[in-house]
């Protein structure tokens, strides 16, 4: 398991092991079912603390896309493979709606763009 970690980014370091996690999630590099490293071992591996890690798994949780079952461990959960195509739906209802409006694609593109930041 490959998670990228910079210590010397202004992201914080959860957010940048979420961030890891979910976009392998969902491009489908950890598919449904994949066991993910405890939190100790994790940490251990990157070089930061248990809570770093607990965090972006119980963040990673909430959003559905790893579940955890007790000792048994934490695991891609089924659907981490519905996030992305009800992303891809919200992003084909928005460009509707944008055309609808009659946006230009520069001016949709900006809102979402700040949106995301």
């Amino acid at each position: 398991m490959t998670v990228s970690y910079d210590s010397a980014s202004s992201v914080p370091p959860f957010e940048q092991v979420r961030s890891s996690i979910a976009a392998q999630i969902n491009d489908g590099t950890f598919a449904v079912g994949t066991k993910l490293p405890t939190v100790r071992a994790l940490a251990s591996d990157l070089g930061v603390a248990p809570n770093t890690v607990a965090r972006a798994y119980r963040e990673l949780e909430e959003a559905g896309l790893i579940e955890t079952r007790g000792r048994a461990g934490s695991f891609v959960g089924a659907s981490g493979d519905e996030s992305r195509s009800r992303a891809l739906a919200a992003a084909a209802d928005y460009a509707a709606v944008t055309r609808q409006l009659g946006l230009s694609t520069d001016e949709a593109l900006a809102i979402v763009t700040a949106a995301l930041r």
